[in-house]
């Protein structure tokens, strides 16, 4: 943020709150993925979260329209107490500093394993009151096109721009038709209210209400919400690229959501097997997503960070791909081609 903006946030906080001048400083709190960053200030003691979202590049009315629409449906996202779309400024409850992220990575070095799987299942059964509860009508599809944009970001930016292949016309027809496979994998699911970006950065711990009690998520990032396929925001729990689990504890979460979904009436597949399948194929599709945007952001956005994730989520690629002959083909090339290079240009996150 320039002076000249900081300056400009701090007025307008002055102009909505009881602050007077020289009571408010901003702590950067985090820029996330986005153009958006996030301040905390302190006023009368009490803590709250100041948005900058450059009005040319993000969506503060979708933001605010979405968090009510989510809170609605019993979903814990942060009250939005002040806004200007025009300006870019809001004023958000805080839900303080403890991300599922952070708290899980303490809990497995402490071997807490009830308390990890408490947090799971509160995240899965928020996620069901997200399919089952909130209003879809004024969510927009997620169609083949998004889908076929959202993989060519590993074509262009992952492949092309970051590890510098030359891709032969036949590459491109092999990358063209897994896409257009994954695409209609993807597309055909059963369709939900889909959060798109619904794993432990995004999950928020807050605190319980009562002694041994495992409050909901406080839930964030949520304003590219779409209507789409049922696995989408699961597969981004369970196959996280900031935090992975051995496929044990995996497929224990995998059925507990089965179980719970079908218990309610939301499923419509007629197997676990086939369940297993959609959740496979739509992690695929957002893995090859979530390489390009890692290296987009590296590139264009100077967020070089997001590469140490890259090796966990090839690795999900290539041990979940491995399960479908559709694949083969694909598989053989990506593993002699892009991993390959990938290895000598990037050093995986410790995890």
């Amino acid at each position: 943020m320039t002076n000249l903006r900081k300056d400009h946030l701090v007025s307008w906080l002055e102009s909505q709150t009881s602050a007077t001048r020289g009571e408010i400083s901003l702590s950067l709190i985090s820029g996330d993925a986005s153009f958006r960053k996030y301040y905390r200030i302190r006023i009368e003691g009490n803590d709250f979260v100041a948005v900058d979202a450059p009005p040319a590049h993000e969506d503060s009315q979708r933001f605010v329209s979405l968090a009510k629409l989510f809170r609605d449906a019993s979903v814990t996202t942060p009250n939005v107490l002040f806004q200007d779309y025009e300006l870019g400024f809001m004023l958000l409850e805080d839900f303080g500093d403890e991300t599922y992220l952070r708290r899980l990575e303490i809990l497995r070095q402490e071997g807490s394993w009830q308390e990890i799987y408490q947090l799971y299942e509160a995240a899965i059964k928020t996620l069901i009151d997200i399919q089952t509860r909130v209003n879809g009508e004024s969510l927009a599809q997620y169609e083949g096109n998004i889908l076929l944009k959202e993989m060519q970001l590993f074509e262009k930016w992952f492949c092309e721009s970051f590890l510098k292949l030359k891709l032969s016309k036949k590459t491109r027809l092999l990358i063209q038709d897994t896409f257009t496979f994954l695409e209609l994998a993807s597309r055909t699911q059963q369709q939900v209210p889909v959060h798109r970006d619904y794993h432990s950065r995004n999950l928020m711990v807050l605190k319980p209400r009562g002694l041994n009690d495992i409050e909901k998520p406080g839930v964030i990032d949520f304003q590219d919400a779409l209507i789409g396929p049922y696995t989408y925001d699961l597969v981004s729990l369970l196959r996280d690229a900031y935090i992975s689990w051995d496929p044990k504890h995996v497929h224990q979460w995998v059925a507990y959501y089965f179980e719970n979904a079908k218990q309610i009436g939301l499923l419509t597949v007629a197997s676990q097997d086939e369940f297993v399948r959609d959740f496979d194929l739509v992690g695929l599709q957002r893995q090859l997503k979530v390489m390009g945007i890692f290296a987009r952001l590296a590139i264009r956005d100077n967020k070089a960070g997001y590469l140490a994730d890259i090796p966990q989520v090839m690795q999900y690629f290539i041990k979940v791909g491995e399960r479908y002959v559709e694949l083969e083909p694909f598989l053989e090339w990506f593993k002699e081609a892009v991993v390959v290079v990938a290895q000598t240009k990037i050093n995986p996150r410790a995890k």
